[in-house]
């Protein structure tokens, strides 16, 4: 190698204290305890933000954080309770109904979980209570009729649909009172519209039990009618027929049933805030 062609060995940096913060820097400094006030203002921000954009399963995860740090929160407390309704839950809202000290005031919602849940003897033993305490509540009275619709009940809820259909504003104002007739939405208000919706589905159920039955009945052959009565009853619901076993064996080709999108609401604006959604379970 000549002279000229000398080359030039650059000095390595010292190792060992790359990356490490210098004493007294940002870095080096411990983060300040959030206080629980901060938090839960956080939380709530969070709660509202998933509300909103109906992604409820993470709310109902929120809520549950907020109630570790204030057990007696009674915001998050009813903000969960509503969200389980609104998810189907209804066991896990009897859970927080039932592990609630001031239980007095969800026993509208108890009601409704028992309801939905298809425990009708509970539901209706509810209903009576809250009827005693507060027999003018309409809620309660859409309620009890969807109980006695499902129960087979039909006159009794066609006579509470009629009670409730004759209190019924049918027009939906743009103000309260309407100053002028230009005023006046020409359309049934939503509570109006549901009334007649079941109204009409338990007067089809009544003229079915009253005519179509029995004119169905007249109309068989004298040879049919006659045994009827001495005929032995259907097999009950709850037995099973016997499968062979190379049925058994077959892999079953049905499809996975398709999960039910959560609604972002059901309660209608006219309504209690926990008062029955307009279908049916």
């Amino acid at each position: 190698m000549s002279p000229s062609s000398t080359t030039t060995i650059k000095p390595r940096k010292p190792t060992g204290s790359k990356g490490k913060p210098k004493p007294g820097s940002r870095k080096n400094r411990p983060k300040k305890p959030v206080s629980e006030e901060e938090r839960s203002k956080k939380l709530f921000s969070s709660l509202c933000s998933q509300i909103d954009g109906g992604h409820f399963a993470n709310a109902i995860k929120t809520c549950d954080k907020i109630l570790r740090i204030y057990p007696d929160d009674a915001d998050a407390l009813s903000t969960k309770l509503f969200l389980l309704l609104q998810t189907d839950q209804y066991k896990n809202a009897l859970a927080v109904i039932n592990g609630e000290k001031g239980q007095s005031r969800l026993q509208y919602e108890r009601a409704y979980a028992l309801y939905r849940s298809h425990d009708d003897k509970e539901a209706q033993n509810a209903i009576q209570s809250l009827k005693d305490q507060n027999a003018d509540d309409r809620g309660l009275a859409h309620l009890e009729a969807q109980l006695f619709y499902r129960d087979g009940l039909y006159q009794e809820a066609y006579n509470l649909y009629n009670e409730l259909l004759d209190s019924t504003d049918p027009v939906r104002y743009s103000s309260s009172p309407p100053s002028t007739s230009a005023e006046v939405y020409h359309q049934d208000t939503e509570e109006h519209s549901d009334i007649l919706t079941n109204l009409q589905a338990t007067q089809k159920h009544l003229d079915f039990i009253n005519n179509d039955y029995l004119r169905a009945i007249d109309s068989l052959p004298t040879s049919v009618t006659n045994t009827i009565e001495t005929a032995p009853p259907p097999a009950p619901a709850h037995s099973i027929p016997t499968v062979s076993a190379s049925a058994q064996q077959q892999p079953s080709t049905a499809l996975p049933e398709k999960l039910k999108k959560v609604r972002k609401s059901r309660v209608p604006p006219w309504c209690h805030p926990w008062s029955y959604p307009t279908t049916r379970s």
